[in-house]
């Protein structure tokens, strides 16, 4: 009798715990823009905690004119960089965007903003704002 006390509590718990957002956002850093280059980088880990695959096809921010999923790569000795249509998120698991890899791409700032909005969209549906602060350091 007593063990089922302890699974009807577990299962109660359970069932009164709040659902995690589909999409998350940890770790988040965003470049103070080179001087004179007119262009910053955001860093993040997007965490999926859905069962279907999420598919940031648009990032928009009000205090930069346009903001691209990019990837660095190296290929022949050469540092490349390219934008990527959309950054795919499998079911239940993280991507990280960092130097040298995927990132974002803030370009042509709106001012000089200490905090910087990011809106992350699955086509048409927003799927998540964060804001962050720029870091007091250019990089």
């Amino acid at each position: 009798m007593r063990s089922f006390f302890v699974i009807a509590a577990i299962l109660m718990g359970a069932c009164s715990a709040e659902p995690l957002p589909p999409l998350v956002a940890t770790a988040v850093v965003v470049t103070r823009p080179v001087p004179g280059s007119g262009t910053s980088a955001a860093y993040l880990t997007l965490t999926n905690n859905s069962e279907q695959a999420i598919r940031i096809t648009r990032v928009t921010s009000a205090e930069f004119e346009s903001v691209q999923i990019h990837e660095s790569t190296l290929e022949d000795g050469v540092a490349r960089m390219r934008a990527l249509p959309e950054l795919r998120i499998p079911p239940r698991k993280s991507v990280t965007l960092q130097r040298g890899g995927k990132h974002l791409m803030l370009m042509r700032p709106d001012g000089s903003a200490d905090i910087v909005s990011l809106q992350f969209f699955d086509g048409q549906s927003l799927v998540l704002s964060v804001d962050a602060m720029v870091e007091t350091k250019a990089h």
